[in-house]
């Protein structure tokens, strides 16, 4: 297993890694098959059930919400690939969702003027 934690930016990246001798055919229906993928990544914590994205057998990508206030939102992707032992490398990527709240009418970003 690896971790890379990049800086405390809004885009960064966790990236975990992880070697497995599971064959990936078995690794890729415990991330796309609901009943075996609530057992370790629960419905609760998904703002969608479905995945936003996927590449059979190699990619699947869900957006994830927390539970509790202010609600932050993440991408994880699930990257699966063979590797040489004839197991799985399983690569699991979290971002987080940068959200532009909008302006207060006094923040002073823009001159506003009444018209006459």
């Amino acid at each position: 297993m690896s971790d890379a934690v990049e800086s405390d930016r809004p885009d960064t990246k966790l990236v975990l890694e992880y070697e497995f001798d599971a064959p990936p055919a078995k690794v890729w229906r415990a991330v796309t098959i609901p009943e075996l993928r609530e057992r370790w990544l629960p419905d609760c914590d998904l703002a969608g059930a479905e995945p936003e994205t996927s590449i059979p057998g190699e990619e699947v990508r869900y957006r994830l919400r927390d539970s509790e206030p202010p609600f932050r939102e993440s991408h994880v992707i699930f990257k699966i690939e063979p590797n040489e032992d004839g197991g799985t490398r399983f690569r699991i990527i979290q971002q987080a969702i940068s959200v532009k709240l909008p302006q207060a009418a006094n923040s002073n970003c823009c001159l506003m003027r009444a018209a006459a």
